[in-house]
């Protein structure tokens, strides 16, 4: 069959399955997810696992997308006012997670620390595609979604450091590819952030300068379209985050371009879509059949994680007086959890083939839970905080 036939029915699925979640009070991501398990390999296979491999650019455009949105919600000006606190709060609800990940594996399941230590980094990680998608939908605001979008943003480049770090004190510890180097293991993932936010920074100047110099709103919506696509081209040449990238174009246009409000909403004229594509492809890749290996070890990463993510959140956001509400109901948010943390568990299977399987295996199958639980809670959550509003909820 042509691809167009599987995106066709890709798209209609996912439709159709937000229509029917929609009337158990459900996030419409539930029902894209749904939708691509039932069609894909798990189920009814509809769509083998080749054909949603073949349409991999697809999930890499909608990322890309997600991270533009996310950008363009980053206003410097606020950031002046809660700047500090953000940054503390990412700090918590990003280590948090990893030291009771790490004491975990390495206490109740006696692991070792070098696998210990990896895991954990890679507990840090936080997928925003799937909170993002739900504010979109609900029109979620208030001081939570304030403090979200920019915590989700800096988490990306947290989890990359963190993992970096771990991944070479791990393989010093195991006499694995020469001596260790802290400054190495701080460094490179450093570099990799520096430089995917200066590849999206000059890509965002250049839209700058042209967006006042275009007039037809079809121009102006092909050349943020462009401008998304070199993103993702460059990250992918030079191996840095896709995700850092597109969101730092984002955050430029934002706030540094002229009438920017149309640059960064007209994208909503074509994404839909390629949103739903993705999400219900993403159910396609969940493989149900990883859940029966990931075992004790799988529910305990689940659960302890949420729990650091809820705790790591709450904590920071005491220690900087943020609203009760973002004390409350943040951590809730940030559970999600899957393209950034799976990538990183490919590199530990590469890098460290001694345990990366059995790291694979455990984020895999945690992805599965995730994704599928994850929007519900984040929208419970968000309903919770009051903000979004009952009547579009329930």
């Amino acid at each position: 069959m042509h691809e167009l036939y599987y995106i066709a029915i890709i798209i209609l699925s996912g439709i159709i399955m937000a229509r029917v979640v929609s009337i158990l009070k459900l996030p419409h991501v539930t029902g894209y997810l749904l939708a691509g398990v039932l069609i894909g390999p798990s189920i009814f296979n509809l769509v083998p696992k080749e054909v949603s491999s073949s349409l991999e650019i697809i999930s890499e455009a909608a990322l890309g997308f997600i991270a533009y949105s996310i950008g363009s919600e980053i206003n410097f000006q606020q950031l002046k006012k809660v700047g500090k606190s953000l940054i503390t709060i990412t700090f918590f609800e990003a280590l948090c997670p990893v030291i009771l990940v790490t004491l975990t594996m390495v206490f109740i399941f006696k692991q070792s620390l070098a696998f210990s230590m990896v895991i954990g980094a890679i507990a840090s990680a936080t997928a925003p595609a799937a909170t993002i998608m739900i504010i979109r939908q609900y029109r979620a605001k208030g001081p939570v979604v304030d403090t979200l979008l920019p915590v989700v943003a800096m988490d990306d480049g947290v989890a990359i450091v963190a993992f970096g770090i771990a991944i070479t004190i791990a393989k010093s510890l195991m006499n694995v590819g020469g001596e260790f180097s802290i400054i190495s293991a701080i460094f490179m993932p450093i570099w990799e952030i520096i430089l995917a936010l200066g590849i999206g920074f000059i890509i965002g100047i250049i839209l700058c300068y042209v967006i006042p110099k275009i007039k037809g709103e079809d121009e102006l919506l092909c050349m943020v379209i462009a401008s998304v696509f070199a993103a993702i081209g460059l990250a992918t040449l030079l191996n840095v985050s896709t995700l850092l990238v597109c969101m730092m174009i984002g955050v430029t246009v934002s706030n540094l371009a002229r009438n920017s409000t149309k640059a960064l909403h007209i994208v909503n004229r074509i994404t839909p879509p390629i949103f739903i594509s993705f999400f219900t492809l993403a159910g396609i890749d969940l493989d149900l059949g990883v859940l029966r290996y990931a075992g004790l070890m799988g529910i305990a990463y689940v659960l302890v994680r949420v729990i650091g993510k809820i705790v790591g959140a709450s904590i920071g956001a005491r220690l900087t007086n943020s609203d009760k509400m973002v004390q409350k109901y943040l951590g809730f948010a940030l559970v999600p959890q899957a393209g950034v943390a799976i990538g990183l568990s490919m590199i530990a299977q590469t890098v460290m083939p001694e345990f990366g399987s059995t790291i694979r295996t455990v984020i895999l199958a945690s992805t599965v839970i995730y994704e599928l639980v994850g929007p519900v809670i984040a929208k419970t959550a968000l309903v919770k905080a009051g903000e979004i509003n009952l009547s579009e909820a329930y």
